[in-house]
């Protein structure tokens, strides 16, 4: 897995930030939901797609 540069990964924040709120908070959940599926088909790989969920997962605890 390449790691992003941590320029990008502040812009990626701040691009998801303001998506969200676009979204509105009634839909968030989809739109969350939809923007992992569709990363999900751009990785190309499950294997990697389920890693990212748990890496997710964890970092709530």
């Amino acid at each position: 897995m390449s790691t992003m540069p941590s320029a990008d990964f502040e812009t990626a924040y701040e691009t998801l930030a303001t998506a969200i709120d676009s979204a509105g908070p009634e839909r968030e959940a989809l739109f969350l939901t939809r923007l992992a599926l569709v990363l999900g088909h751009e990785l190309g790989d499950i294997a990697v797609f389920q890693n990212a969920i748990k890496t997710a997962l964890d970092g709530l605890e």
